[in-house]
């Protein structure tokens, strides 16, 4: 009779290792360790990171003029030829101004079909060429715009203002937004308890400088046009990774 229930004792001891080695392999292995360890293993460097902006002002020493030619005709060949016509003169009278060959240049062209009000036949053809020309002397724009449409026979005009040369403000504005971020980083250092380290990174996040949007003008009245150049922003944000040190 012992030797009975020492053998049932013997089988249910060996199921309950059965069933412990099981549950083992089914459980989710969990490794822990202390904080530091775990940073260190990461090869994560403590870090603030920050942003920062500056914005400069500059007077424009450009302006970028778009004009415009078109012609309507009763065949694409009429319309082209006349339009060609009507290019030559206000290219002419570009160049008249004082513009450079290199300053003045096709910005677009296009010839096309005109429907009629149902859109199911051609009356006839639209012709059309913009051209681009920089202008330097931004204080004088306004009797630019004058000449091309009285004297150049431009039916649509545009200007926008910028800098022939805007490295020198970018570099300013990007060296005050560098400062921007330092100081943002210290009062966060500050504020955390910990001394601001050296530099990890830097990135300039700016894409463009803010100019005025352009301007359209119609015919030019026998007054001279009145064009205000105002001043332009010129915005840097850059984005800077302090170590703690």
């Amino acid at each position: 009779m012992r030797a009975s229930w020492a053998t049932v004792g013997i089988a249910v001891a060996c199921s309950l290792v059965v069933a412990a080695v099981v549950t083992a392999f089914n459980r989710p292995i969990v490794l822990t360790g202390s904080p530091s360890a775990t940073l260190a293993a990461s090869n994560i460097t403590p870090a603030i990171l920050t942003s920062g902006d500056a914005t400069v002002s500059r007077k424009p020493d450009l302006a970028i003029v778009y004009v415009g030619v078109e012609s309507q005709q009763a065949t694409a060949a009429a319309a082209q030829s006349d339009l060609a016509a009507k290019a030559a003169k206000l290219i002419a009278r570009i160049k008249a101004l004082g513009v450079p060959d290199q300053d003045v240049s096709t910005s677009g062209y296009w010839v096309g079909p005109v429907y009629n009000s149902s859109g199911q036949s051609i009356t006839g053809y639209r012709a059309n060429e913009q051209l681009r020309a920089k202008w330097h002397n931004v204080d004088t724009v306004g009797k630019a715009l004058d000449a091309v449409v009285q004297e150049g026979g431009a039916t649509n005009l545009s200007v926008s203002f910028g800098l022939a040369d805007p490295k020198a403000a970018q570099a300013e504005a990007r060296t005050l937004a560098i400062g921007d971020a330092r100081s943002r980083a210290a009062a966060m250092a500050s504020a955390a308890g910990v001394r601001l380290g050296q530099v990890i990174q830097v990135s300039d996040l700016s894409t463009q400088s803010r100019y005025p949007q352009p301007v359209s003008y119609g015919a030019a009245a026998a007054p001279v046009t009145q064009v205000p150049v105002g001043d332009l922003e010129i915005q840097v944000t850059v984005e800077v990774d302090f170590a703690i040190a």
